[in-house]
């Protein structure tokens, strides 16, 4: 398996984990939210269940390109040390932005700095892709 994806499949992995704590955060509510009528409002839950929501969407709305752009150049045949680091710092930026976010400590400007170069990471590898 190349770095690209082991990284890939820890990025996975995160995605799928990271419902874990809006769950419990919805569970240990005050207020009853899972009458399974309809979805909770977020606003009415506590700050950091909203933000664990949040994270978990946002996870997977990065996963997919990052998984396009390393599946693709798995398919290519294309590993260097550029496709490799950037699939590095995804995930771990991946992991400080879930966590920085959930818990409060990564709010503005060092979110979105994290949010956007683990997008740079993603684009990276997509223009190694498109010169090699």
């Amino acid at each position: 398996m190349t770095t690209e994806l082991l990284y890939l499949t820890l990025s996975a992995m995160l995605a799928a984990s990271l419902w874990v704590p809006f769950i419990v955060g919805v569970n240990t509510e005050t207020k009853n939210f899972t009458d399974f009528t309809r979805p909770p409002a977020l606003t009415d839950m506590r700050p950091w269940v909203h933000r664990a929501f949040r994270a978990h969407q946002n996870m997977l709305e990065t996963l997919v390109p990052f998984a396009a752009v390393v599946l693709i150049a798995h398919m290519a045949g294309i590993s260097t040390g550029v496709t490799v680091a950037a699939s590095i710092a995804f995930f771990w930026l991946r992991m400080a932005h879930a966590v920085g976010m959930i818990s409060g400590l990564a709010g503005f400007p060092l979110r979105p700095i994290i949010f956007t170069a683990s997008w740079l990471c993603t684009i990276t590898i997509a223009v190694v892709l498109l010169i090699t």
